[in-house]
């Protein structure tokens, strides 16, 4: 092989890679444990550096994280909470729903939720997760 040829070579193998890398990662979090809240979001915030397709959902207490104004603990060692990491999530472009029984069994409204956070359609949930390739974690 030529140097041309080794050169093509890898850039292809590094091309399909990199292509490799990019996926669908589904998180849920239903856990009201800040650690297991916060290993989820830290994941998704890794997945998303490295330009994964992310989307969360949040169910039952870890749906307490998108109430805008919640008192949440600091979580080290960067000092910020599950709510902040979210948030991040968010500017970052995490699509962040809550699951469809939250809001109606808390008595909260879609107005008490985070900018950025909507509530969950159980049908469309469902099609993305039968998808092809999309990876879920749970916490």
């Amino acid at each position: 092989m030529t140097l041309r040829h080794t050169l093509l070579a890898a850039l292809a193998a590094s091309t399909l890679a990199a292509g490799a890398h990019a996926a669908d990662l589904f998180v849920s979090i239903h856990s009201g444990s800040a650690m297991a809240q916060g290993a989820g979001l830290v994941l998704a915030s890794q997945a998303l550096e490295q330009k994964a397709s992310v989307r969360v959902l949040l169910c039952d207490a870890a749906g307490d994280i998108a109430v805008a104004g919640k008192e949440l603990p600091t979580l080290k060692p960067r000092n910020v909470t599950p709510q902040q990491m979210l948030q991040g999530l968010i500017q970052a472009g995490a699509k962040v729903e809550v699951c469809a029984l939250y809001l109606p069994n808390t008595g909260r409204q879609a107005s008490d939720l985070l900018p950025g956070v909507t509530p969950a359609k159980p049908a469309d949930v469902a099609a993305h997760l039968l998808k092809p390739g999309v990876q879920t974690l749970a916490f």
